[in-house]
């Protein structure tokens, strides 16, 4: 059993959402999507960002933007591949694992995979963007 406890707060989230950005800034594949891409400042994204997985754990209306478009435009300014996606999914999990286990935790790791799956059907294949 792991000593681990689950996602409980939006605190939670937002130190494991840092914790992910620091690793997928330094990553030799998907790294440049967020410091030369479309350059993020976190200060500015990880509320936004916290307030997406803030809505899908625990159920808040927080997030407003359309995360699909948001990713379209990255995608037309340098193609997200999925191996990219399977990169980021990769990273985003092996994150949790490494501060948080429990049903929560569980929950942020499936719909990750769920929505990289979805996003490269959207921005890849041409039948996902009828």
């Amino acid at each position: 059993m792991s000593n681990k406890r689950d996602i409980q707060t939006r605190e939670d989230l937002l130190f494991m959402l840092a914790a992910f950005y620091e690793k997928a800034f330094q990553d030799e594949l998907i790294g440049r999507f967020f410091t030369e891409v479309v350059p993020l400042d976190l200060e500015e994204h990880l509320p936004v960002i916290t307030d997406f997985w803030e809505a899908i754990v625990f159920g808040q209306h927080t997030y407003r933007k359309n995360v699909m478009a948001v990713h379209q435009h990255i995608h037309q300014l340098s193609p997200i591949y999925k191996e990219h996606l399977d990169r980021w999914v990769e990273i985003f999990i092996s994150n949790v694992d490494e501060f948080f286990a429990g049903e929560k935790a569980d929950l942020v790791k499936h719909r990750a995979a769920s929505i990289a799956t979805l996003m490269n059907m959207k921005l890849n294949n041409p039948i996902g963007k009828l």
